[in-house]
């Protein structure tokens, strides 16, 4: 029986570092011929359809003979490119959707640059959504699309359900933060906290527009082993295979492709949802007018990552509490915040949940 915990031998060390050896060279070899037009993402054919400042609408190509009549709009997050969900073409919730029949639109927002400091929120949900929203609309002649919220996109889906009921006809919400003073479990929740303490005045008076660089940087700290150090020693086990190395060079350009956040945007978003959880607390306003989570009245479906170290998942589960729809669906997947987008196994089940749901409520 081999006694336990015996140190390794000078030729296990060297077995292991030639291994190693052997690793970085093969890896020098891909890198070598490797270029950035190599690493390609959001490939899935789409049209330019509606253009507003630095924002732009786009339909991606139908696959199927008859696409699904009403169409889907994503909503993305404004601190990450939306990309995430074209990022390869095995790897895509777009392409997915697409075979399963969905028609689906996608708003990138663009970089925001001196002459975005000054954008509202009211700019972005009652004006670019919302025309975005007319721009479909009028395009197949429908009163009412389908919104799927993600992440920060996700609530601004639902102040806009909240507020334009009439011009929604499903709601689907996916890792999107709705109680922001929720606890999270060990490891989660740190990017509420960090966001309560943080001065946003101070913030923006400084830079005008927050940079990007700033936002990710916080990001990575709220893993900083795994994120800053882990995942870099874990792809000496990728360098060999160039398809596997292709992977992690797209999430990594992915994640420090960052846009700068349009200043009083980024400062009322603070002040509102991770200060005061006003969405929650029913005292967020939008031009005016309360926005009120009771009139989403609309079938809702809320999609949440079990294991999200971002938005933690009692903090995407308290929507049922506060929504006044009777056709209420949550949903949760077994993976992280990203995995959502990236896990083979998530993109088996997610597109088939979001597209017979959807067609279920036709």
């Amino acid at each position: 029986m081999a006694a336990a915990n015996v140190p390794p031998t000078v030729n296990d060390l060297m077995e292991e570092l030639a291994g190693i050896n052997r690793k970085v060279l093969a890896g020098l070899e891909n890198l070598s011929h490797l270029h950035e037009d190599d690493i390609q993402f959001g490939t899935t054919p789409k049209d330019e359809i509606y253009r507003e400042d630095k924002i732009v609408l786009y339909r991606y190509r139908p696959v199927v003979e008859k696409p699904f009549g009403v169409p889907l709009l994503i909503s993305y997050a404004l601190v990450n490119r939306p990309y995430m969900v074209d990022l390869q073409e095995d790897r895509s919730l777009v392409r997915n959707l697409l075979k399963l029949g969905i028609d689906v639109y996608l708003i990138d927002w663009g970089y925001p640059g001196p002459t975005e400091r000054w954008l509202t929120l009211e700019d972005y949900i009652d004006g670019y959504l919302d025309n975005c929203v007319d721009a479909i609309r009028t395009r197949h002649g429908i009163d009412q699309i389908n919104l799927l919220g993600i992440c920060q996109g996700g609530v601004f889906s639902l102040c806009y359900a909240a507020t334009h009921p009439e011009k929604i006809k499903n709601l689907i919400t996916m890792v999107a933060p709705v109680d922001f003073h929720v606890k999270g479990t060990a490891g989660c929740g740190l990017l509420n906290s960090w966001c309560q303490s943080m001065d946003p005045d101070l913030m923006v008076d400084a830079f005008g527009n927050v940079p990007g660089d700033f936002m990710n940087f916080g990001y990575l700290m709220l893993r900083p082993f795994q994120l800053n150090v882990g995942k870099y020693v874990n792809m000496l086990d990728v360098l060999e295979d160039e398809a596997k190395l292709l992977n992690f060079l797209r999430m990594e350009k992915w994640i420090f492709d960052s846009p700068d956040q349009a200043g009083e945007a980024w400062r009322r978003f603070i002040k509102e949802f991770y200060q005061k959880n006003a969405l929650i607390n029913g005292t967020f306003e939008l031009g005016g007018r309360r926005v009120d989570l009771e009139q989403i009245r609309m079938p809702v479906l809320n999609l949440y990552a079990e294991e999200d170290h971002l938005v933690p998942p009692a903090s995407s589960i308290a929507l049922e509490r506060h929504v006044g729809t009777a056709d209420y669906t949550v949903r949760g997947f077994p993976a992280g915040h990203i995995g959502m987008y990236v896990s083979g196994k998530v993109q088996r089940d997610l597109p088939p949940t979001i597209a017979d749901w959807l067609k279920a409520r036709a």
